[in-house]
């Protein structure tokens, strides 16, 4: 004799449990949070003049701006000349091997330049890189 199967009375629930899935998506999330790198950008357009020996560079670390009026931006807002040193401190303590790209107007003096310079040298970053278009004179 044959037997017969109700289908009726057995349980076809099959579940799936998701929560080693989410463990290990908010791992992952938590690991990609705390190793990524930020690079805080100027924020305002610059001129940069141009430079035959001018090499390209990954951007890595903080971007200060010098406009042709000698505004200093950094982070997409307007920083005083005495908070430079301060601020770079205090990123510096979040990121030790942070570097600093600082883009100079072509029309900005060099005065405001060489103070610039300055702060970031004494603020202990060692990583200092002054921004130039590759091409000719």
């Amino acid at each position: 004799m044959r037997s017969r199967i109700n289908f009726e009375t057995q349980d076809n629930s099959a579940e799936i449990d998701m929560t080693p899935m989410l463990d290990i998506v908010f791992i992952m999330l938590i690991f990609f949070i705390v190793s990524t790198t930020f690079v805080r950008e100027s924020g305002v357009d610059i001129n940069r003049p141009t430079s035959s020996t001018a090499a390209t560079k990954e951007a890595s670390g903080a971007m200060l701006a010098i406009t042709a009026q000698g505004d200093i931006w950094l982070d997409r807002k307007q920083i005083d000349l005495r908070m430079i040193r301060p601020t770079l401190e205090r990123l510096k303590v979040e990121q030790p091997d942070i570097g600093v790209i600082i883009q100079s107007d072509k029309d900005a003096k060099t005065g405001v330049l060489i103070k610039v310079l300055d702060q970031v040298k004494l603020s202990g970053i060692d990583k200092v890189s002054v921004a130039a278009k590759e091409g000719a004179h």
